[in-house]
């Protein structure tokens, strides 16, 4: 019953929130507010205990829910997620009304589905409510309905939907090759198949799949362009939690049934490697503030994936220490990386909702004597950076040791590993390269323009009341969560790695890596930062200017040839339909047929022939056929599951 409150009460709570916000906004506010610390309180009960669910006659198999410490430790940080951005939200969205209950319509029902997905017990119950969430987050990120905004809604749905059927074609080939989809019985399933072909194959497609909702490279197009233009509390709720429910899936899949296939654990660690380090790049690059958060959450994703093919490395050759190292790391650095944004993502909304801007010459001094604000977002920055007695420090270190473990145990891997540990400590110094030029351009330089920085500096609290309890609230966890005690419980309590308890954080072997990373970072910040990002005391992107001259044309030429392929295609089928036509397949008149006196009736089908000829003469009428024939044998697969499986 608890979970079932916990996964399905939001839905109706957001119809409910609809209806209220019809009637009094301000009473819709809060009661927003209340269902959002009513989930969190039902999620903390779920830590006395097991529990389990199931609702049968659901795509056959049924709808299964369950709970271990993973499942409940992110259902609780889910809960806080929102609780968190909710309070948060009451002052951001003070002025800015419109649109208000459609928002908090499908943000409270979104809570619901990332619950559903957080305590799924099988993969097809996780590919449910995933779906769900992918559709209502989609009104996220158009919310204020520029045309920036339109652009890159239209970008996250177009990648939620091929990340959806690309995630389909997955579950359904390791259906077929292992006969379940339940979490409990994949392990077993998978070593006992006679097709290991078709189980990678399936790793690949829900790699992809989940992939492209956490941000993955190559499929992260969305993620730089939806978080500028979304409100910051759905933006912290993005980065924060809906990337973490695309590495749920990989993590699901990856521990349950591909952990002993190397090949898939490479593949992972080379795409996390590959986003860890464009996101860094691209961070540094910025000069928008949530444009830059945006591009670390990226880089971020890439350490956690990157852990999490390490983890897979080590299982594969029997190195069960390596791999627990591996497995507690990125499920701490999940953790960490949720909070950490719910932090700064809200940080990035007081510069919002109080100046309107978010470029970095724009909001220079904004925080210099907000003494509250600074103290958050400099903790949050520490977090994310990876300095020690911060909560960013044990999981990266903890991810750092999985890999020198790696080079270690996998013999056949250990020289491109090598080169992984210093790419990883190069974009951790690159972590803490732009976060320090955030922090120093936000709370240390003064604004140009003196009027300006007198505005910035009359405000001094930058927050009311809720606001300041949501974000300093928030911030505080890093502190909380950087004790070694505290995080190796935690990590313990997730992966049930009990040898995690006696890992020393502080031993000059883990401290070394860090400080390598730091220091790289602070020599990064004063030899480019300051000296080719900064010219005449003003931010310069050389991303777009430098990069794009050579990036831009090449696109718009393969753009261009793909066109023209297409279109040549396109007439060479229709050029072939009219030879049919005219040969094999005459077209003959009919005797005997009575003319028809036009009327109203012969006119308008006239009128609706005309219009339709364009499009069913057209190959992309044949297109579209296509795809609604897929959807139609999708739905008969889902409403036969049972049957085609066996």
């Amino acid at each position: 019953m608890l979970i079932f409150l916990i996964v399905f009460g939001p839905f109706l709570c957001g119809i409910l929130s609809w209806l209220l916000g019809r009637k009094n906004e301000e009473q819709r506010d809060w009661f927003v507010i209340a269902v959002t610390g009513a989930e969190l309180i039902l999620t903390l009960l779920l830590l006395r205990g097991g529990a389990a669910a199931r609702i049968p006659g659901i795509l056959a198999g049924g709808l299964t829910f369950t709970t271990d410490g993973f499942r409940m430790t992110y259902a609780v940080i889910t809960a806080v997620m929102w609780a968190g951005t909710t309070l948060f939200a009451k002052e951001y969205f003070r002025e800015e009304r419109e649109h208000l209950n459609r928002y908090w319509l499908f943000i409270i029902v979104t809570l619901g589905a990332t619950e559903g997905v957080m305590l799924s017990g099988d993969m097809m119950t996780t590919f449910v409510f995933f779906e769900i969430l992918s559709f209502t987050s989609f009104t996220w990120v158009i919310q204020e309905e520029t045309p920036g905004a339109v652009r890159a809604g239209y970008t996250y749905l177009f990648i939620a939907v091929i990340g959806g059927l690309v995630l389909f074609m997955g579950l359904a080939l390791l259906s077929f090759a292992a006969g379940t989809l339940s979490y409990a019985e994949l392990s077993e399933a998978v070593a006992a198949t006679e097709r290991p072909e078709l189980v990678m194959a399936a790793g690949v497609c829900i790699l992809i799949g989940f992939g492209a909702k956490a941000g993955m490279f190559p499929v992260h197009i969305w993620l730089p362009k939806a978080h500028p233009v979304a409100p910051s509390p759905a933006s912290a709720l993005l980065s924060g939690i809906l990337t973490k429910v695309g590495i749920y899936g990989i993590l699901m899949v990856s521990m349950n049934a591909l952990f002993s296939y190397e090949s898939f654990g490479f593949l992972v660690l080379i795409l996390g490697v590959i986003t860890m380090a464009l996101g860094a790049v691209l961070a540094l690059f910025s000069i928008n503030l949530k444009r830059t958060l945006a591009c670390s959450s990226m880089s971020q994703i890439g350490f956690i994936l990157t852990g999490v093919g390490m983890m897979i490395l080590l299982r594969a050759v029997g190195s069960s220490e390596g791999a627990g190292t591996a497995m507690s790391g990125l499920m701490l650095h999940m953790v960490n990386h949720s909070l950490i944004k719910l932090t700064l993502f809200m940080a990035a909304g007081v510069v919002v909702m109080k100046i309107h801007v978010l470029t970095l010459n724009e909001i220079r001094g904004f925080g210099r004597s907000k003494l509250l604000f600074k103290i958050a977002f400099a903790l949050g920055a520490l977090g994310i950076s990876g300095v020690p007695l911060f909560n960013g420090y044990l999981s990266k270190t903890l991810l750092h040791e999985g890999i020198v473990e790696g080079i270690h145990e996998c013999a056949r891997y250990s020289t491109a590993l090598s080169v992984i540990e210093w790419i990883f400590l190069f974009s951790g110094g690159l972590t803490f390269a732009y976060m320090l030029k955030l922090f120093i351009c936000i709370f240390v330089q003064k604004n140009r323009d003196p009027k300006r920085q007198q505005f910035y500096d009359s405000d001094r609290r930058g927050m009311d009341m809720l606001s300041t309890i949501a974000v300093v609230g928030s911030s505080l966890l890093m502190v909380v969560l950087g004790q070694p005690y505290v995080a190796t419980h935690l990590a313990a309590f997730m992966n049930g790695y009990e040898e995690i308890l006696h890992f020393h954080a502080f031993s000059w072997e883990n401290l070394k890596g860090g400080l390598i990373s730091l220091s790289i970072g602070a020599v990064v910040y004063l030899l480019f930062v300051r000296k080719v990002l900064v010219r005449e005391d003003s931010y310069v992107e050389l991303w777009p200017a430098g990069l794009d001259v050579i990036l831009k044309p090449l696109c718009r030429a393969g753009m261009f040839l793909w066109t023209c392929a297409v279109r040549v295609f396109d007439l060479s089928t229709d050029g072939l339909i009219r030879l049919l036509r005219k040969t094999v397949v005459r077209e003959k008149k009919v005797k005997g047929r009575k003319s028809v006196h036009p009327g109203l009736l012969r006119t308008m089908s006239a009128e609706i022939s005309g219009g339709a000829e364009p499009v069913t003469s057209n190959f992309t009428f044949a297109l579209m056929m296509t795809c609604i024939g897929i959807i139609v044998i999708l739905l008969a697969i889902l409403l036969s599951w049972r049957g085609w499986r066996v």
